[in-house]
């Protein structure tokens, strides 16, 4: 939708604006968007994790630095673009990576470096308390950290009176408030979607599982309090306004929405938050999230149980592994035809060789690959080793070897997947994809419909990922009507007129991916004994 110019000066004037900053894992990102909820402006700041003593972290000192970059990105182009100073905002929202383990005293001093998603140092507490609620807990969760740190008698424990993440945190020191939206609290511990907080229950066994520590403290009482989406998170207080914009151009008092991680809002972005529906995010890793309708009969180690921004059960299934080798394929092809002194665009050959996929036959023509760059604990490889397989009657043509490579990037993935629907019978009726695997037109789409055996859309939106995703959570918290769910707000006000490109899925790639999948099972073999013997 084109809008006059002179309108949206008035919107930024007036605050007819929302901002939405997510802190990504590699860069900070803002944007501001319009009422119509489209983009107005953007501003980012690249960052990296250090490896410091044996931990991934980031210092808080950086994260304000790329906080008040990226704003200061943003609130410069508002003035170029639109020659008006950036004083205002209709509502803020903050999202961040989920899970990790930012313990702060009673003086609100940090007690160790943050311990981010990425740490896997916490296996032997992901153990015990999957055992002991009956749940799936995950190294990265916060639960895990800090059990672990209990587990390590690690003397900083007893003086902790706030545990939070890294989006909490922000919001903390920006409004004063301790909360936390529920799609990110539900990477910190189990919640319960009857009374959308923690699991009492749960709560109180971990409570007696550390009663002989004599910890000054309950685990209730250290938690951020769960805001569903929709709630009011507190307001921008005025050193909150000095901390966001240092220039002192940026008014106190703006309202801001529950903060939320990275899942939650990549759920929002592709208008995946109803029951029945998913988003899969393909691109050096993969993973899909679908919005269940019931809670899973049992534990699986390798699903992952988190909400929706308003507390719907979501089962996740992540894979470490997606695009990393067959882009590494292609780069072997593009060198080829280097050699012949051929130049041609890096994304055209992508698009040619991806499209050659379509021609191969349905299972591949017998061939087989690993496209494992890293362990994947799916199929409980540790390592990883990129393996390509066939037979010397494989049909080993460019067609089937481009088709097998698409196929193996959602190997693991697919594993995961049947839990759900053979052995869950979880029903979806739409799934929407984002990320690289699905830019050329249509073949990530086909793959991802025979993969999953569900339609597939791709719209154009998804690409404006998170900061965009919590951008429209705090315009929703300040427009909806009364009683308005999310999914209701989000498909009329957001989505209407965007259906995207959608594709069915195809009987014979169908059948094709389950015969591939029948021997990229069994060839895992193969997979363990690269692994063992390729050091």
């Amino acid at each position: 939708m084109n809008i006059d110019h002179n309108e949206i000066k008035r919107e930024i004037e007036s605050g007819k604006t929302t901002l939405g900053i997510e802190f990504g894992s590699t860069r900070i990102k803002a944007v501001l968007i319009g009422e119509d909820h489209t983009l107005l402006a953007s501003g980012s700041h690249d960052w990296e994790n250090q490896y410091e003593n044996g931990i991934w972290t980031y210092s808080l000192e950086d994260v304000w630095k790329g906080l008040q970059d990226s704003y200061q990105k943003l609130s410069a182009e508002v003035l170029e673009k639109y020659n008006i100073p950036l004083k205002t905002i209709g509502s803020i929202g903050f999202s961040a990576m989920m899970h990790g383990y930012l313990p702060f005293d009673k003086n609100d001093n940090l007690l160790v470096p943050f311990r981010t998603w990425r740490n896997t140092m916490t296996e032997q507490a992901s153990m015990d308390l999957t055992n002991l609620f009956q749940f799936n807990i995950p190294q990265r969760w916060s639960i895990a950290h800090l059990y672990q740190a209990i587990l390590n008698k690690e003397p900083h424990v007893k003086d902790i009176k706030f545990l939070t993440t890294l989006a909490g945190y922000v919001h903390w020191k920006l409004t004063g408030h301790k909360v936390l939206g529920i799609g990110d609290a539900s990477g910190m511990f189990p919640i319960d979607s009857k009374t959308n907080s923690y699991d009492a229950h749960k709560i109180d066994l971990f409570n007696q599982k550390i009663k002989s520590e004599n910890y000054p403290w309950k685990l209730q009482e250290i938690l951020p309090e769960v805001l569903l989406a929709g709630d009011s998170a507190g307001v921008l207080t005025e050193d909150g306004a000095k901390l966001l914009d240092p220039t002192g151009n940026l008014r106190p008092a703006i309202p801001l929405c529950p903060p939320e991680g990275d899942a939650g809002t990549g759920m929002v972005a592709t208008n995946s938050v109803a029951v029945r529906t998913g988003n899969v995010s393909a691109g050096t890793s993969v993973f899909a999230m679908i919005v269940l309708e019931k809670p899973l009969s049992k534990v699986y180690p390798e699903i992952d149980m988190v909400t929706t921004p308003t507390g719907k059960h979501v089962a996740m299934v992540h894979c470490n592994n997606c695009t990393t080798d067959l882009n590494a394929w292609v780069g072997l092809f593009r060198e080829f035809t280097g050699v012949l002194g051929v130049e041609i665009d890096q994304s055209k050959l992508f698009e040619m060789l991806y499209q050659k996929a379509l021609e191969g036959e349905a299972d591949c023509g017998d061939l087989l690959s690993y496209n494992y760059f890293s362990g994947e604990h799916i199929t409980h490889f540790e390592e990883g080793r990129p393996l390509f397989v066939r037979t010397p009657e494989s049909h080993f043509t460019l067609a089937n070897f481009m088709r097998v490579h698409l196929f193996s990037a959602l190997g693991a993935l697919k594993i995961g997947l049947d839990i759900l629907f053979e052995q869950e019978h979880v029903k979806v009726d739409q799934v929407l994809g984002h990320g690289g695997f699905f830019k050329t037109k249509g073949v990530g789409q086909k793959v991802m419909a025979a993969a999953m055996n569900v339609p597939v859309s791709v719209m154009d939106t998804a690409s404006e990922g998170g900061p965009w995703g919590i951008a429209l959570l705090a315009s929703y918290m300040l427009n909806k009507k009364e009683n308005e769910p999310l999914e209701v707000y989000l498909s009329k006000n957001v989505f209407a007129g965007n259906a995207g490109s959608t594709i069915s899925p195809d009987k014979k790639d169908v059948e094709g991916f389950i015969a591939f999948m029948d021997r990229y099972k069994k060839g895992l073999v193969i997979e363990r004994a690269a692994v063992d013997a390729f050091k």
